[in-house]
């Protein structure tokens, strides 16, 4: 019998200081069907963010339920974080798990983009995979915030998809755009630093982002925290194969000890990648090469993978 496809949605909130309206989110999600596996609400980024798995058609309800509930109750012209956000339902990534290539992903998002704008009623961005041609970035749709979009859309940012009769001159006046997209598995990675101050965790970020020539795939903001002072770095190593986590973190940690610093700890986002622990352990444990190939939750990933592929194919 050949493994059930199973997709994971990502789905980041413009939420994070009302418990009730994140539980509304959380629940909507939950009553489609969807299997939540982690939320999490951050004060100061303002900002949830929800893992939910399952079949891809239970993963689109969930993430159609959380969309109409995001619109429906948040304001984003009462809205200030440190994170960048373009919309209430602000990015909706969908990553294909068992079963399931990048082609699948990407067209359950085409799907999904079309629907938050027809039953929703939010003008929607695709990047990442879904977006055409494949690559788009979410930092080119993101700039100047929800902003620059409200009144009108900027020249080089027509969206992909609008409302039937869409009457406004740019983005919905309270939930801003949904950015829709398709990739792999991202490590949503912060490191709190000490002893340096937010120029020199700028350039810190400066330094390791694919665009200041640094890791490729991996984008970083230098953040001050207003809620405890506290500075961070916010990543994403959006493919943690050509970007390994351990590597990032020994230059992070070389850039900001070189500055008369400290990392003080580190916080995952949502689920935490295998890749993460693998390497870490291999790096802590000076594992032979070949050992992290070796290990069986890998392997039965691979097996359970391959074999959906293959009764795909038949």
């Amino acid at each position: 019998m050949s493994p059930a496809p199973l997709l994971m949605a990502v789905p980041n909130f413009s939420e994070g200081r009302d418990p009730a309206i994140v539980e509304a989110i959380v629940e909507a999600m939950r009553a489609a069907g969807g299997e939540i596996l982690d939320w999490s609400a951050d004060v100061d980024h303002h900002r949830c963010v929800v893992t939910v798995v399952g079949s891809p058609e239970l993963v689109e309800r969930a993430a159609l339920a959380g969309a109409a509930v995001a619109v429906a109750r948040i304001d984003l012209n009462r809205h200030c974080g440190v994170h960048p956000r373009v919309g209430a339902l602000d990015v909706l990534p969908f990553v294909p798990l068992a079963g399931l290539d990048l082609a699948a992903a990407r067209a359950v998002a085409r799907r999904v983009g079309e629907r938050i704008a027809s039953d929703v009623g939010v003008p929607v961005y695709f990047y990442g995979e879904a977006s055409q041609p494949p690559g788009r970035p979410l930092s080119a749709l993101r700039r100047g915030g929800f902003e620059a979009l409200r009144t009108s859309w900027p020249a080089d940012r027509p969206p992909d998809v609008t409302p039937q009769g869409w009457r406004h001159e740019g983005a919905h006046p309270t939930a801003g755009v949904t950015c829709v997209g398709a990739r792999r598995v991202l490590l949503a990675w912060n490191i709190f630093v000490t002893g340096i101050d937010d120029a020199a965790a700028r350039r810190i970020a400066v330094h390791i982002r694919e665009a200041g020539d640094g890791f490729s795939g991996v984008r970083a903001l230098a953040l001050r925290l207003p809620s405890s002072g506290r500075l961070q770095l916010s990543m994403n190593i959006e493919d943690a194969e050509q970007a390994s986590p351990m590597a990032v973190f020994r230059r992070v940690e070389e850039l900001v000890q070189a500055r008369g610093g400290e990392i003080e700890e580190t916080e995952v986002i949502g689920m935490v990648p295998d890749s993460l622990v693998w390497q870490a352990a291999a790096d802590r444990l000076r594992l032979r090469s070949g050992s992290v190939q070796r290990l069986l939750s890998r392997r039965v990933l691979q097996l359970v993978t391959e074999a959906g592929r293959t009764s795909q194919d038949a």
